[in-house]
């Protein structure tokens, strides 16, 4: 109440700020940054008088957008290699701690000038912009001061997309306070953004993710107004980087990837290598600088595993989820209104055909989210569940790749299970709008009619069965280049990013060792066009 009362006092916080400029007892930390950006800053500063650093043929005006303290931390570094690359930079970003949760006006200008304090060192090379400030000029504030339709539509979307990651739901309610949430910040985020990319112009603009969170609706904006965008997010391992050019890139858009290499067969060390990595996660092993296992427990073999569930000698459909509300997942329908749905359909169809076997693995990690489960969409779809239709829940320690392996049928949404299901010989039908899709190894409904009919086909054995050596080997081919190729090696992961920082601090980085190891992911990410 008393800070409720204080933020309507002009210039209270900022009192307040001065008289004990400390970090707000908030989530929002910036102390690592804080210890290690003077250092950071140094080395940029040598290198760029000695002329290690400052080598791009092409330096560019960036923007690099940034909200939440871990991205903000991450910007500051990324932003100060780009610079010390020879670039512009300005890093624009937003001060919240929380993308779910209500901050009062007091400490949410706290956090803005706490943020200011930490970035200080960068003046002088890179330009720092709050978006919560307006703009000095009152007639453009008033020119930005509505959206155009295309954005108020993103801004619902985007607001849409945020409740559904943050519940793991797909079905929300649009009066919830979350909601409203999500669309009053966003609103202002779109604004903001609008002014301040329509005022700069830069040539290229940076944001993680561009999906979810002000990330999302930032990246709307920056293609709304037709600017060069890259996204950016990290897989599994350390030391890669995932980037997509005027694209989110939690779409895992491959097609550029595929047009250059899909044709290009593999060579004896790219498919030891693949086949290594398909071991590895079959056998419950971390893969290279692997971060999780794939799998909790170790094969025992698809038979013994059929014994096991109590599986007869009818066929096996396999039909894996994913988690609901993952970003991986969101957007993705094609012909489904949901996943739910999709799985509540099929179970639904399958309960009606006691000639095969259903089994439904949950996604394990369902385990770790607060969200419903694909159990209690499944019990709902068939109350009275008969003998055929079989349910793995994601607390049971069963090997998905000894599933594979007795699966006549393949069932997917967006899951890469699919993909590797193909590398096996098993035909696989996709649901979802999933980077693998079209790819030539898979059956690619567009409609409930489509599907249910390459159901009827593929069961009753008229279409085309097992895949044939082409098709199989496509699998292997894609499998190959979005495991290996799509990925882009870069010094820093989001997670543990400090303890990265260690090995590769900027001084490395932009020493000709570091250049040569990771020069061509920060080409891309200042917008040179990506080379497969």
């Amino acid at each position: 109440m008393i800070k409720n009362f204080l933020s309507q006092i002009p210039y209270a916080a900022d009192l307040y700020d001065a008289i004990r400029p400390v970090r707000p007892k908030t989530r929002y930390n910036l102390s690592q940054l804080q210890a290690h950006l003077p250092g950071a800053v140094a080395d940029v500063i040598s290198g760029l008088k000695s002329g290690c650093a400052d080598k791009t043929e092409k330096p560019k005006r960036i923007v690099l957008f940034a909200t939440l303290h871990y991205w903000v931390e991450q910007a500051a570094i990324i932003g100060l290699a780009l610079r010390g690359m020879g670039h512009e930079v300005t890093i624009a970003y937003l001060p919240y701690g929380d993308w779910d949760k209500e901050i009062n006006a007091f400490d949410l200008r706290r956090q803005d000038l706490y943020t200011r304090r930490v970035l200080k060192p960068l003046k002088g090379l890179v330009k720092i912009v709050s978006l919560l400030e307006p703009g000095l000029d009152a007639a453009k504030e008033r020119a930005y001061s509505t959206l155009v339709p295309e954005l108020e539509k993103a801004v619902e979307t985007a607001s849409a997309f945020d409740t559904m990651y943050t519940l793991q739901v797909e079905d929300f309610d649009r009066d919830s306070d979350l909601y409203r949430l999500r669309v009053a910040r966003n609103r202002q985020a779109a604004l903001a953004a609008t002014r301040f990319l329509s005022e700069s112009r830069p040539e290229t603009v940076l944001v993680p993710n561009g999906l979810v969170t002000e990330l999302g609706i930032f990246y709307q904006v920056a293609r709304h107004l037709d600017l060069m965008t890259v996204t950016y997010e990290f897989n599994d391992q350390r030391e890669q980087i995932w980037l997509s050019q005027n694209d989110i890139v939690m779409r895992q858009n491959t097609d550029g990837l595929w047009a250059a290499k899909g044709h290009v067969p593999l060579t004896e060390a790219e498919r030891e290598k693949i086949a290594g990595l398909e071991d590895a996660r079959t056998s419950a092993k971390k893969y290279g600088k692997g971060t999780r296992f794939w799998q909790d427990v170790a094969s025992v073999g698809g038979e013994t595993l059929r014994a096991d569930l109590g599986l007869d000698g009818r066929p096996v459909v396999l039909l894996a989820t994913n988690v609901l509300g993952d970003s991986l997942t969101l957007g993705r329908n094609i012909f489904t209104a949901s996943m739910a749905e999709w799985i509540e359909k099929t179970v639904q169809y399958f309960a009606r055909r006691p000639d095969v076997q259903l089994v439904v693995r949950v996604h394990p990690g369902e385990r770790l989210m607060k969200g419903p489960s694909m159990l209690g969409v499944i019990e709902r779809a068939v109350p009275e569940r008969p003998e055929h239709l079989h349910v793995i829940g994601p607390n049971e320690k069963v090997n998905t790749y000894d599933l594979m392996e007795i699966a006549g049928l393949g069932l997917a949404y967006t899951t890469t299970v699919g993909m590797e299901m193909a590398m096996r010989g098993v035909p696989v039908i996709l649901a979802g709008l999933t980077h693998y899709r079209g790819r030539g190894f898979t059956h690619d409904p567009t409609t409930y009619d489509e599907y249910f009919g390459m159901l009827d086909g593929l069961l009753s054995g008229s279409s085309a069965g097992r895949l044939d050596e082409k098709q199989v080997e496509a699998a292997w081919n894609y499998a190959y280049r979005f495991f290996f190729d799509f990925p882009i090696d870069f010094p820093w992961r989001l997670m543990h990013f400090w303890k990265d920082y260690e090995i590769w601090p900027l001084a490395r980085v932009l020493s000709d060792e570091g250049r040569a190891e990771f020069g061509k992911a920060f080409d891309y990410l200042a917008g040179e066009p990506v080379i497969w």
